[in-house]
């Protein structure tokens, strides 16, 4: 089974039902653009699943598809591509590079691991809360790859000292909380995971009349999730199911060997990291912020102008001041950021975001939303508490073996019309398929963590899996009851009100 050609079958596949439904499958014969929106979104989905050709590749076909059929015209089609989100994505990414070009990021890793304590149940803690606070701001590939020689670096020292059969569980934490801390720091923030973004774009392109989704906002969801859910990781991590010895202590010497090597504060990291203050103050504070019955004034208030910024906008300004900000240093680097920090960023997720978003306007504009509805409501009498638990489940499991984005993009717009259909608010349903789609933990193929710890050689398959699967329920269990807890913080109206919006 596991030779056979997925990629050459996927693409065969997904030909066959592509040009079967377009021939034979006309759900509403007076508005055939229905069955072709069918045809086009079944053709990604397979395209995506069994990745026959590039994801972004897959991306681009609403492009062709969309006009063709005349669901929506090529000029408004190729604005899905570009929006404030993807430009909040790309300056965000670009903030992250200046962090890792200047290795901010690693002498961050290194004061929070040293903070956090040496005993070894601590020390995993310190991981993974350092990996969870970088993933809040870089991607967590990068987290995941800065932090695994920090980590190999540890084990070594420990295993010497103490023995490699005394230590394995303390090894097997330390990778595994170093994977799992930058998949649950990643929800924190909008610029967090790619998952986040395309959530709110395509929530935007399903509901145009529905207030903003902002990163002010969104923190307060985010933050309480990821900690108390790291917390937990963290508890069953160490006592149960990787059984760290606690009585194991860390000789610091590696951490200040590290630190010793980076030198003291130089003057680019000084000017990266008021940067990076800067624009996280300028996101959190740009609207009101409203908990409880306290309401703190945005600064967007103090100029009617401002009153047209977005964060995608601030991300932007912000990251082209590093392109202005002199460095001096012997590297040649007259810049903190330079031409070659665009040949970094990830285009491929850039393109992916992008058809997700065009998906999202075809389900609209051809009337297949409305079609899917009809058929939910049948189910319309199951409790929202069960919706929302199988909606966790699926997609916590379904990306286990697919793109998170991908998957997020293909079942957001579907969520959307589900959740009108039975007249439920719909970030009930959004936010949790959101957060699920980072909370894979069983598979190396599942997140890009996964894939860098796992190739370090220090934990076995099986290993992963077992751990991951108790993990992706609890993730499941936290992530209902989040929504419960925080989400009317987040929307400031009673859960069971239907918004006029989404009429």
């Amino acid at each position: 089974m596991t030779n056979l050609p997925w990629k050459p079958i996927g693409l065969a596949a997904g030909g066959i039902v592509f040009a079967a439904m377009l021939l034979f499958y006309n759900p509403v014969p007076e508005n055939p653009k229905v069955g072709f929106m069918a045809s086009i979104a079944a053709l990604m989905a397979i395209l995506w699943i069994s990745e026959a050709i590039p994801l972004a590749a897959t991306a681009l076909i609403p492009v062709i598809a969309l006009p063709l059929t005349g669901i929506i015209d090529a000029g408004t089609i190729t604005k899905s591509y570009v929006n404030s989100i993807v430009f909040l994505f790309i300056g965000g990414f670009l903030i992250a590079l200046s962090m890792e070009r200047w290795n901010l990021h690693r002498r961050i890793a290194l004061n929070i691991i040293s903070a956090i304590g040496k005993r070894a149940d601590l020390m995993v803690l310190g991981f993974m809360v350092a990996s969870g606070f970088l993933s809040m701001w870089i991607s967590n590939t990068a987290t995941a790859v800065m932090m695994l020689p920090i980590g190999l670096a540890i084990i070594s020292k420990m295993e010497d000292a103490f023995g490699k059969e005394r230590t394995h569980g303390l090894s097997l934490a330390i990778m595994l909380g170093i994977a799992y801390g930058a998949s649950i720091g990643g929800v924190s923030t909008l610029v967090g995971t790619p998952t986040n973004l395309a959530f709110v774009r395509i929530f935007q392109e399903s509901f145009p009349e529905a207030p903003p989704i902002e990163f002010g906002k969104w923190i307060l969801i985010g933050i309480p999730y990821s900690a108390s859910l790291m917390l937990v990781v963290w508890f069953l991590l160490t006592r149960f199911l990787c059984r760290v010895d606690p009585s194991l202590t860390l000789d610091r010497a590696v951490i200040h060997k590290e630190l010793t090597e980076l030198g003291p504060l130089k003057r680019e990291e000084k000017l990266v990291l008021f940067v990076f203050a800067s624009t996280v103050f300028l996101w959190l504070f740009r609207k009101d912020l409203h908990i409880g019955a306290f309401n703190l004034p945005g600064w967007s208030n103090l100029w009617s102008g401002f009153a047209n910024i977005d964060d995608g906008t601030i991300a932007i300004a912000m990251a082209l001041i590093l392109f202005v900000l002199p460095a001096q240093n012997d590297s040649g680097a007259h810049r903190i950021l330079e031409n070659d920090a665009f040949k970094k960023l990830p285009w491929a997720i850039i393109l992916l975001f992008g058809g997700g978003f065009a998906l999202a306007s075809g389900f609209g504009a051809s009337g297949l939303s409305q079609h899917i509805g009809q058929g939910f409501q049948a189910i319309g009498e199951v409790p929202t508490l069960v919706l929302i638990i199988i909606i966790c489940l699926s997609v916590t499991f379904l990306t286990e073996l697919t793109s998170n984005v991908a998957t997020l993009s293909m079942l957001l717009p579907i969520l959307a019309t589900w959740a009108v259909s039975v007249q439920v608010h719909p970030l009930l349903f959004a936010i949790p398929a959101t957060i699920s789609s980072s909370m894979a933990f069983m598979m190396p193929v599942a997140t890009p963590p996964n894939a860098v710890v796992f190739g370090s050689q220090r934990i076995r398959i099986a290993e992963m899996a077992r751990t991951g699967l108790l993990l992706n329920l609890i993730a499941v269990v936290f992530t209902v009851i989040a929504t419960y807890l925080l989400l009317p913080a987040f929307i400031e109206s009673p859960m069971g009100d239907f918004p006029d919006w989404a009429k």
